[in-house]
């Protein structure tokens, strides 16, 4: 029996090691309770828009909660952002539509769940958003969490020229 459950607390940290964010730093964690569960804060930068940091906390579940509940391979979708300007601003080559752009993904589960970071730009507003949430294939979470950064009051430079 302890055999089979050192083979399954191994294999669970090998399939936990899968899910860590790649292109966000943790700058922080904050265990919740005895069983492991924690919340993680992660460092972001949008690849398309220097200057701009969005720190992510999202649930992390731990061995033994795994364990007690089962669903090992899956954390909630709860998921909080802010966003600052961290340096001065330059905005790249940025999708400019409604649907924005998806500027960071993590998996929440083995296959299907992702916890998503979209840049969407207001472009009326001249201020730039972004919007976590979980992406599902089925089932998608309601659970969403927004940042706005305004654009006019900073020094900021468009590659390719400002939207018109």
């Amino acid at each position: 029996m302890k055999q089979a459950l050192a083979a399954m607390a191994l294999f669970a940290g090998a399939i936990l090691s899968q899910v860590i964010p790649a292109g966000a730093e943790e700058v922080g964690k904050v265990g919740v309770d005895w069983l492991g569960n924690d919340i993680v804060i992660d460092a972001v930068q949008d690849p398309k828009v220097q200057g701009v940091t969005c720190h992510l906390a999202s649930f992390e579940r731990g061995l033994i909660d795994r364990l007690q509940k089962g669903n090992w391979f899956e954390d909630p979708s709860n998921a909080s952002i802010s966003c600052q300007q961290t340096g001065p601003i330059t905005i790249g080559d940025i999708a400019l539509d409604e649907d924005g752009e998806r500027v960071f993904s993590t998996r929440t589960s083995l296959i299907w769940k992702k916890l998503v970071i979209t840049r969407i730009y207001d472009k009326p507003n001249n201020t730039m958003i972004y919007l976590v949430h979980a992406a599902q294939v089925q089932d998608g979470s309601a659970k969403t969490s927004i940042s706005a950064i305004p654009l006019f009051a900073s020094n900021v430079t468009w590659t390719k020229g400002k939207p018109q």
